[in-house]
């Protein structure tokens, strides 16, 4: 439904709902753009809004029969990533956001923004995309709305959630939502010639977490832009979760079935680009054993009636790395990518009307258009693809996803990992000791920074839970949040595993073969689960024992796997400052719990 700028004058708005028609009012006399579409969701709505991008230059079509109803484009390349340092946490009180968060007054903020905001539309058109976070069938659905001036939003919105008219139909006349407003601040004069991919040099990613608000302003790449994902799900989420009992974490959820048909839930916490990914649609590589995935990104755990925690993913889609994503990686995705319906971000195109990256194939090919719209061969000597680039495809679409992944009830989680990438020091698989024991190697969890954010790459830096960049409040509160969580659990809480996939040895070479290798940590993991796996005790946590690993079939050198595998007491004695230095950040809301932790560490390392 296309209506004008005149209120007065437009067609009635799809809904009844008199606090979204009141704030879609005050945004369009803020923003003043020259049309407003109340999106639904649609098939005809995707083919209308794909072709008006492929028409703006935006977008490229794929060849069909490659790549169905999908599409290639590429982005400004100084907006390629999610901006942190913009990223603001506008609580009420500065201590509430927390040391590892950006702050302004909420008040202050909307001052600066609504100056953004003002007139940020001319000459564009404001698209109302009603969401849910989750199944809409559960209890409590988590409605939102987004407000953007980006079609390439509107589009990647209804990939990635439940967007639409039987959202709208949900929120009825009064339930509650997030509000989500978003621009890329780029209005257009009268006459003046749009760009391929609008966006601003000033950039704002806001969360104001007592009122449910996000604000985005001067990016279009999805991490800042599609704010269902990190900005509701991970840090307003957070929030709520925190308010409301649960847990709103930056995890994938799979299903894991042994031989003998027992099933086990787990979820697990990796940096960006640490390999969540490939472990969500892992192919194991231990007859009898089945993985099937039911998100790779987001896991939302709540407490339920016996006690156990569960998982539902809140996202539809995958919104993945593409370099690195390879037959031999991650077979799944490439599936799920074949397919269609598919968006292609800051890629490489080939002649051929496909798409390529840097790990899509073992040679790559002899001519393709970079990601900066370049011509490219592979003499050219930069990467064709962006570190960062991306895939917007249907979970539907996946070949292993799992029958429960749409249960509003969610899945009991049997295990939680937690993982980084380090080439020294941490050890391929441990189990820790306790669930608060557990919490403190989650709260240390360390990884080198990767190109899915702005910055600098291969810098160690703590990443609590995998968390750091989407708290939406104190860091020294949400881990306090994740001991309580475990203490009502009791019994019933899931065993914590850390893992490392990353180990080097001397020469510099892996000394764990990963990928769908990593079957066999699960499988031991489980195997603790059940009492049936061997470990011994190490300063850190439970290792496996020699021999309780199943390596059949599996060509590895035993002194790389016990090196893997080895608890180093120098280098963790040498990581001790590190880790007081880090918790000396958190200052006096670190939980006590968590200081007694560190200090039963130092004991036990002599």
């Amino acid at each position: 439904m296309t209506v004008t700028t005149d209120l007065a004058a437009r067609a009635p708005a799809p809904t009844e709902h008199g606090e979204l028609l009141r704030w879609v009012a005050e945004v369009v006399a803020l923003t003043r753009p020259d049309d407003v579409v109340w999106c639904d969701g649609s098939r005809a709505e995707w083919d209308r809004l794909t072709t008006q991008l492929v028409d703006a230059g935006t977008f490229v079509r794929l060849d069909e029969k490659a790549k169905p109803s999908s599409f290639w484009c590429v982005s400004d390349p100084a907006d390629v990533a999610r901006v942190e340092d913009r990223t603001f946490i506008c609580s009420e009180l500065e201590l509430d956001a927390g040391p590892t968060n950006h702050w302004m007054h909420p008040a202050e903020m909307t001052a600066v923004l609504d100056d953004l905001y003002r007139g940020a539309m001319v000459g564009r058109t404001l698209y109302v995309v009603p969401f849910c976070m989750g199944p809409l069938g559960a209890a409590d659905p988590k409605l939102g709305v987004q407000i953007t001036d980006s079609a390439y939003v509107a589009v990647s919105m209804q990939v990635m959630t439940r967007m639409g008219a039987r959202v709208l139909k949900a929120l009825g006349s009064d339930a509650p939502f997030v509000k989500a407003l978003h621009s890329v601040g780029a209005p257009l004069a009268p006459g003046q010639a749009d760009v391929a991919w609008p966006c601003n040099e000033t950039k704002f990613i806001c969360h104001f977490p007592e009122t449910r608000e996000i604000r985005s302003y001067g990016s279009g790449y999805g991490g800042n832009a599609l704010l269902g994902k990190k900005c509701f799900s991970l840090r307003i989420a957070s929030v709520m979760g925190r308010d409301e009992g649960w847990l709103a974490e930056h995890m994938l959820i799979l299903k894991l079935t042994s031989p003998a048909g027992a099933v086990h839930f787990v979820a697990a916490a990796f940096p960006s680009a640490c390999g969540k990914t490939n472990l969500a649609m892992l192919s194991p590589t231990i007859p009898g054993w089945t993985v099937q995935t039911l998100g790779d990104d987001i896991a939302w755990m709540r407490p339920g009636a016996d006690g156990r925690l569960y998982a539902v993913n809140p996202e539809l889609g995958f919104f993945g790395v593409a370099p690195g994503t390879g037959p031999h990686t991650n077979p799944h995705a490439m599936t799920t990518l074949e397919r269609g319906h598919t968006i292609f971000t800051n890629v490489a195109l080939t002649d051929g009307g496909d798409v390529w990256w840097e790990g899509a194939t073992d040679v790559p090919p002899a001519h393709l258009t970079d990601w900066h719209g370049q011509s490219w061969t592979p003499e050219t000597g930069t990467p064709a693809a962006h570190p960062n680039s991306r895939y917007c495809t249907p979970m539907a679409q996946c070949p292993i996803l799992a029958p429960e992944w749409d249960d509003p009830a969610g899945v009991p989680i049997s295990a939680i990992f937690f993982g980084g990438r380090r080439r020294s020091t941490v050890p391929l698989v441990l189990e820790s000791r306790s669930w608060a024991h557990g919490t403190f190697l989650g709260a240390t969890l360390s990884s080198e920074t990767t190109a899915a954010a702005t910055g600098a790459v291969g810098v160690v830096r703590r990443d609590p839970m995998a968390m750091l960049p989407f708290l939406g409040y104190h860091v020294g509160d949400y881990l306090q949040h994740w001991l309580d969580v475990g203490a009502r659990a009791g019994s019933a809480a899931p065993k914590i595993f850390y893992v490392n996939w990353f180990r080097r040895g001397p020469e510099g070479q892996f000394l764990w073969p990963g990928f769908g290798e990593n079957s066999r940590v699960l499988k031991w993991a489980v195997e603790r689960i059940e009492g049936t796996a061997s470990g011994v005790q190490t300063p850190l946590g439970v290792v496996p024992t020699p021999g309780s690993l199943d390596l059949d079939g599996l060509d590895v050198d035993p002194a790389d796997l016990a090196a893997a595998l080895a608890v180093d007491r120098e280098q963790w004695r040498d990581e001790l400052p590190l880790l007081e230095e880090w918790f000396a950040t958190i200052g006096d809301r670190l939980p006590g719990a968590l200081r007694d932790e560190l200090t039963d560490l130092r004991v036990r390392l002599g």
